[in-house]
């Protein structure tokens, strides 16, 4: 099904790093930590990877009641657990669910990347098999007796996916705001674009409030998409291992990557529902926030398999 929302009100804004004043609060662990808008507390986890012990920083979102459905985010190639704003929270609220938000290892304040590590095309493929699998278990999330849903955002988008092909058994269903399913030249010229402002202007600065060092993630980002190995890049064989409802979502305006994205996974995978939005760039969540947490309702509400969100 395809939905087009043609009743946008909203202005479309072209920042794609809004700048938030930001807060501390001490962890649990003792560790000094940016407060989010939800006010509710950042954790950490640790997990074994990559032969070595990552420190993943995390956030639940209306933990109670337990019985409630939840639902993972999973946050762009530059984003963090920082950079989701209050969309989760207002989603999650509005939904009546549980969330939990993190910031994947090299963002955020989860162990940065090292300066010598350079991600590999299979960078998002062990995030969804590796990571995300390692952090749900290291929370005690049970995803064979109450599989959770998963919202990604661009390479959080793909990771989604990924992680779905892999345990088709163990997610509840998925929503992909601009997800990749191959590489476009779209993606990678403005991916050369984000390269030149990263050092020709203060994105770096704009990015260090939501990391604690800027250069992990957007390095370990920009080099691994503009490296020729990777512009075969594709999961559109992989895909068709899918079994739960998708819902994915574009902006008329995104400026990394086409309808061709979404229409692509359409085509593989018959559960697939469309939300295409005007007035709307790389984040749905920020451009038209409103409109893509009505369509979350009602996509979610309609495949509840008869549980409690």
């Amino acid at each position: 099904m395809l939905i087009i929302d043609t009743q946008c009100a909203s202005l479309h804004n072209n920042s794609h790093l809004p700048i938030v004043q930001r807060k501390t609060t001490l962890s649990t662990h003792g560790h000094l930590t940016p407060a989010t808008s939800t006010g509710q507390l950042v954790e950490f986890a640790e997990i074994r990877w990559a032969e070595r012990t990552v420190r993943i920083e995390y956030q639940w979102l209306i933990p109670e009641p337990a019985s409630s459905r939840l639902l993972v985010f999973l946050h762009e190639g530059l984003g963090s657990l920082a950079m989701w704003r209050d969309f989760p929270r207002r989603l999650c609220a509005a939904l009546g669910c549980r969330g939990l938000v993190y910031s994947r290892p090299g963002y955020g304040r989860s162990t940065p990347r090292t300066a010598d590590e350079f991600w590999q095309p299979d960078f998002m493929h062990r995030q969804a098999y590796e990571v995300l699998p390692a952090l749900l278990q290291a929370l005690g999330i049970d995803v064979k007796a109450d599989p959770p849903w998963l919202l990604g955002h661009s390479d959080g988008g793909s990771i989604a996916l990924l992680y779905a092909a892999r345990f088709p058994q163990q997610v509840a269903g998925c929503v992909l705001l601009a997800p990749h399913i191959r590489v476009e030249e779209l993606s990678v010229a403005s991916i050369d674009l984000a390269r030149k402002a990263y050092l020709e202007t203060d994105l770096r600065e704009r990015l260090a409030k939501y990391h604690d060092d800027a250069d992990s993630p957007f390095w370990g980002w920009n080099r691994i998409w503009l490296a020729p190995e990777f512009r075969d890049w594709s999961i559109e064989s992989e895909i068709g291992a899918v079994r739960c409802p998708l819902l994915a979502v574009q902006g008329l305006d995104d400026e990394y990557g086409t309808l061709e994205q979404i229409y692509g996974i359409a085509r593989r995978l018959a559960q697939t529902e469309l939300l295409v939005l005007p007035a709307c760039g790389h984040s749905p969540h920020r451009d038209q926030a409103d409109k893509l947490i009505a369509a979350v309702i009602n996509f979610m509400t309609h495949h509840n398999r008869g549980a409690p969100l």
